[in-house]
């Protein structure tokens, strides 16, 4: 039977009731009487204790324990909360005066302020143009708890500007290939399924839970699938999505090209770029010695809908509309799984305001091909 809590209400009325029957001819405790204040003070005070008390046994275990003890817990298991990681971008091109240098160090400002510094020098060459390579400047977790490093990520296109004027060097600089692979530190609940996962999942020497384990601790991985034999006998496919930390899109698919580690050599299908190597590249220290890794995106597949009966709707339902959606996608969806129907009508019925709509396309449940993942498409309200 769980044990119940006393509250600071009951535990006064408990304090009063002592003071009462234990100290003769006393009469009622008046509202500011010394004797109430003091009761009410020693129930405060065991108020405290009750909760101090109440925090010991939720840090006792892995489902309820948080902050360091939540992170002890994952040491048992060799879990460890993913870092924040700064973001990168190759091949920055970088113009001026043929042979003025851009040293290594300096540095870039974006326009919301974000800073960039430069990897190498850069000299610039007779076409007066010159190419480097940049990494976002990771904020003080003092003033960022999160680390500030999804922030880091910037679409193609993005400006920056030196923060300090260069000889011969062109102040302004224009991306031309998105910057990505930064990631925010890792929230506690998402760590906190990855260590509930490895206590609950004991390493088997290559199990598709030992894959998922190992692809989830690369910083700014979100959601991890195995298909065993993706490419024939002896071969791993390893599908990932970085929800939030991908910089040029919105969705978390991932910017790079399908392949293995950079480790390996003997087998078809290329090295991976990317997101992608990074995960190949962190599996290949870990991964049976037989298997060949290769780590791919999921293919985006739009699925547009048709809908009946809201024609009237408004555009704050149809974003409610929409969210439904995509949060069934998320929750359900899998690289060449299967999108029941029934759920998506019934995450939509459970909006206000959607009384008599009907589905009209798709009409059957959403069935993925081999790697494929839904999206959510144009939708169409008749």
């Amino acid at each position: 039977m769980p044990y119940k809590r006393p509250t600071l209400t009951e535990l006064r009325a408990r304090s009063q009731s002592a003071i009462t029957t234990g100290l003769e001819k006393i009469g009622a405790l008046l509202r500011f009487s010394n004797m109430r204040v003091l009761g009410d003070v020693c129930a405060g005070m065991s108020h405290l204790h009750f909760g101090f008390l109440d925090w010991i046994a939720r840090q006792t275990n892995p489902s309820t324990a948080t902050g360091e003890f939540l992170a002890m817990w994952g040491a048992l298991v060799r879990v460890y909360r993913k870092p924040a990681t700064a973001a990168t971008g190759q091949s920055v091109p970088i113009t001026g005066t043929a042979g003025a240098v851009a040293k290594a160090g300096a540095v870039l400002n974006r326009g919301d302020g974000y800073q960039y510094t430069l990897d190498a020098d850069v000299t610039i060459g007779s076409n007066e143009t010159g190419s480097g390579t940049v990494t976002a400047v990771l904020p003080d977790a003092s003033a960022d708890s999160t680390g500030g490093g999804a922030s880091g990520n910037a679409a193609a296109g993005t400006s920056l500007k030196f923060d300090v004027a260069v000889e011969g060097i062109d102040s302004g600089v224009t991306v031309t290939t998105a910057i990505t692979g930064g990631a925010d530190i890792e929230g506690e609940e998402a760590f906190r399924s990855r260590v509930l996962g490895a206590f609950q999942n004991t390493p088997q020497g290559g199990s598709d839970a030992d894959y998922k384990k190992w692809a989830l601790a690369v910083p700014g991985i979100t959601r991890v699938w195995v298909v065993r034999r993706l490419m024939g006998a002896g071969t791993v496919g390893v599908y990932i999505m970085l929800d939030g930390n991908t910089g040029n899109n919105d969705s978390g698919f991932p910017v790079g090209k399908d392949g293995v580690s950079s480790y390996e050599t003997q087998y078809p299908g290329g090295t991976a770029t990317g997101n992608q190597l990074t995960v190949a590249d962190a599996l290949y220290s870990q991964q049976p010695a037989t298997a060949v890794v290769y780590v791919c995106s999921p293919v985006k597949t739009s699925v547009p809908f048709t809908i009946s009966g809201l024609s009237a709707a408004s555009a704050t339902l149809k974003a409610s509309i929409n969210t439904a959606i995509d949060t069934v996608f998320f929750n359900s969806g899998a690289p060449g799984g299967t999108i029941v129907l029934s759920d998506i009508q019934a995450a939509i019925a459970g909006i206000s305001g959607t009384s008599g709509f009907i589905v009209v396309s798709p009409a059957t449940n959403i069935v993925m091909a081999t790697g494929c993942m839904p999206v959510r498409g144009v939708m169409t309200y008749l």
